[in-house]
This record gives C-alpha cells, structure tokens and sequence, in this order.
C-alpha cells in the first residue's frame, strides 16, 4: 500500500471526524483547506471553523483561501503535492483544483447517490419521509455530485428521528468510509461505477426561510415529516399570534376532522394546528423572542 500524501478540505463539523480518523490512522495529511475566519455573534469576534479547530489541536498546515482561483493559493496548494484529495462538506471547487493530484479527488455525500444531490440531502431524506440514506464516496467531475462512486454504505431511518440523530449517525459512518476509501485507493483496491437512476431522482437543494413554513394543508404524517426533517436546525415555523412560532417536535392525531391551519388549545396542556387529515400536536416550540420549551411550560406563560 502507497503512502499517500493527502489534503482535506471541508469546514463544519460534520467534516471533522473524517479527518481525525485519517490523522489517527497515520495517513499523510499535508494541508487542511478551510474557510476563512468569520465574525460571529453578538461581539463580531473572528470565529474559527470546526475543521480548523481540530486541524489547529492537530499540528496540521492549514489555508485558508477567500478565493480558490486564486493564483497564490494554487501555487501554495501545488507546492503541497498531494496524490489525492479528500473533501467532506466543503464549497464547489473549481476543475483547477479537483483535477490537481494526481489519483484525483473524491467526496463524501450523505446520501445514497444518485438520490439527493445537493446541498441538504439528511434534511429532505427525512422531510421525504425516506426509511434508508447512507453515505457516498465519489470521484469529483464537473456536474455537481454526479461522479463515479467509489463506495457505498446504507443507514436507515428511523420513524423517530430528527435531523440531529440521523446527522451525527451518518458523520460517524461517513468518516469510516473515508478512511476505507482511503486505504483502497492507497492499494488500488477499488472498482468505480458511474451513477445509475434506477428510478425517478430526488433533489436535495438548499433550505431557506421559506422553505421551512409549514404547509397545514398537507396531511398529519408529511408535516410531522417537515418536522423532524428540519429539527434542530433550522427549523419548521409557522405563525401564532401573528409572531412566528418555531416547531422542533410534534406528534399526529390523524382523522379526526379539522380546518387546515386552525388552532386548538386547552391553555394548559396541548397546543394543536388542523391539517388535511386530522391535527398536528405541537410538543416543542419557540415563540419569537422566547426560549425553546415544551408545549405545557410554554402554556403556563401563554394564553391563547
């Protein structure tokens, strides 16, 4: 097996644990490319990614490039000579740059591709009301996401699951399959396939404000979907009071008649909107201006 020398590129936090399992199985990584430092919060202070948190905690060389044409840093990531490229939740690069070493560069996708291309693929597999997603490692072209795969590895979802459970699930076992990706290009011990659709493609753009409005024309089980799929972060909202209401749990009460959108509460106990077939039960919510609580906390300061 070669010894590979190695850059990784990614930013948050779901990008760490692939490299720290490549740093803890003593894979030559020669350069970590990061996003640049950011104001964040109240005071503006310049805030670090996770990546390079861990790169930093890790000894690694890090840059940190505003643009990736740019010639400086073309000429500094060159310079580093990797055989291979790794990146796990990072910007589009640009063909410069992906088409630099000479294995090539791969990515980590948290779906099973071709299914959920883009930018949000744990959300809308959740929000789709999907019972298995994985993970992809796949050679980089020029369509975004489309490129051969390299391997694949299933995790299904639970009934019960949120964006966070199944976000953390897939981070842990997109890092293995890096490191295995690794490994089997280091040996030549891999067999790429190009993307097949066996049946009709779901996209997984990326999720805005408005995409996070809950429709309570849709039925009980498809919010609660909308829900959980968007839970912790950033959340499904609707509006009460004419003030807008975040929604992080609920549960259905299917079949019983309701008018879509309307809202029944006994001031105590529950907090309910009417959807197409029945009512959504709101568990755990966040008033504009207010904590996150659950819905009976929520009550006792709040009357309808």
């Amino acid at each position: 097996m070669k010894d590979l020398r190695v850059v990784f590129m990614g930013t948050p936090e779901f990008a760490v644990p692939s490299l720290q399992i490549m740093v803890e199985n003593q894979v030559s990584v020669v350069g970590v490319i990061t996003a640049p430092d950011k104001p964040q919060g109240r005071g503006k202070k310049l805030g670090q990614s996770a990546v390079k948190e861990y790169a930093l905690s890790a000894d690694l060389k890090i840059l940190q490039p505003e643009k990736l044409k740019n010639e400086d840093f073309l000429n500094e990531l060159k310079s580093l000579q990797a055989d291979l490229q790794v990146v796990v939740a990072f910007r589009m690069l640009p063909e410069v740059v992906w088409n630099m070493p000479p294995l090539g560069t791969f990515n980590l996708h948290a779906s099973l591709l071709p299914q959920y291309r883009g930018a949000a693929p744990i959300n809308w597999a959740i929000i789709n009301g999907e019972k298995e997603t994985g993970v992809t490692t796949f050679f980089l072209k020029h369509q975004i996401d489309t490129g051969d795969i390299i391997f694949q590895e299933k995790e299904p979802i639970n009934y019960t699951d949120n964006v966070g459970d199944l976000y953390r699930r897939l981070m842990d076992k997109g890092a293995h399959l890096v490191l295995k990706t690794v490994k089997a290009i280091a040996s030549d011990g891999y067999e790429e396939r190009p993307q097949q659709a066996s049946s009709e493609l779901r996209p997984a753009p990326k999720i805005f404000r408005d995409t996070c409005e809950i429709n309570w024309n849709r039925t009980g089980n498809e919010i609660y979907n909308f829900v959980r799929g968007l839970s912790p972060y950033p959340a499904a909202w609707t509006r009460l009071d004419g003030k807008v209401l975040k929604v992080y749990k609920a549960t259905v009460e299917e079949y019983d008649h309701a008018e879509a959108g309307a809202v029944r509460s006994d001031n105590k106990t529950y907090l309910k909107f009417g959807c197409a077939d029945g009512w959504v039960h709101l568990l755990e919510i966040q008033l504009e201006g207010k904590k996150r609580m659950n819905v009976e906390d929520f009550l006792k300061g709040y009357k309808l």
